[in-house]
């Protein structure tokens, strides 16, 4: 049990620089307080399970922070200068399975969407589109006549029978070479969800961890054949491990 009283902060006001404070019980030592800044935001955290030797997704809006994080510390929290807790630890990269000073935390927005729901009824299960796809390049932007600046996220594959494609999403038909490798294009281009901009996969992930739930309706501003028009998707539950997913070379959503 933690000594010091948290509440939940917003960690969306966070900023690369601010101080950090990790909270836990590394190597089974209690209460173990350690300090640091946040180093980034906005990283990517895959998912992996025993059904699959590699993961295609990922919790978004991921906080780095080189406040030490050892083993034990996962499900501890961290919390800013003012004891707010901005985030819940996770995860560390390093080589010696000790601090390298690359520790992760869940941002204090998905946890406070998730956490009511299992205390509630013990499981949480994920909005999900049926899609896998790309965050969109200058390249493919050039090979589908857009704007070489445009910015969006592309989708590559439509999952037969999910939501993306009872909404008549549709993939990408035909690839390009870049630089010395392939990539598929051709597919709709996601470029706003409920009219917030969506410049890469990532943000399309991101709202939808954040503000989005199993059975809401979302609406999909989406490039078709360089035109703009909106889809309507109704957001259906993640399958299960097994289960038919989309390419597992691109990231879901």
């Amino acid at each position: 049990a933690l000594l010091v009283p948290v509440k939940l902060a917003d960690s969306t006001v966070l900023k690369v620089g601010q101080l950090a404070v990790a909270i836990g019980n590394p190597f089974n030592l209690e209460n173990t307080m350690t300090v640091g800044f946040v180093s980034a935001l906005g990283r990517s955290m895959p998912v992996s399970n025993q059904d699959t030797i590699t993961s295609t997704y990922s919790i978004p809006d991921i906080i780095q922070t080189d406040a030490p994080i050892n083993p034990g510390n996962s499900g501890g929290v961290l919390v800013d200068r003012n004891g707010q807790v901005v985030g819940v630890t996770s995860a560390i990269v390093s080589p010696s399975d000790a601090s390298a000073g690359i520790g992760f935390a869940v941002p204090s927005v998905i946890v406070a969407k998730v956490v009511p729901v299992l205390i509630k009824t013990g499981e949480y299960v994920d909005p999900w589109m049926g899609i896998s796809g790309t965050t969109l390049s200058p390249e493919a932007a050039a090979a589908m006549d857009l704007k070489a600046d445009q910015r969006g996220a592309l989708v590559i594959d439509v999952v037969t029978g999910g939501p993306a494609e009872k909404a008549g999403l549709i993939g990408s038909d035909r690839s390009i070479t870049v630089d010395q490798g392939t990539t598929r294009v051709g597919g709709d281009v996601i470029v706003a969800i409920n009219g917030e901009p969506v410049k890469s996969f990532d943000d399309l992930v991101t709202y939808l961890a954040r503000h989005s739930l199993v059975g809401d309706k979302i609406t999909l501003t989406v490039l078709r054949g360089g035109r703009e028009q909106e889809v309507s998707l109704t957001l259906g539950a993640r399958p299960e491990a097994g289960a038919e997913t989309a390419s597992a070379e691109t990231p879901e959503a």
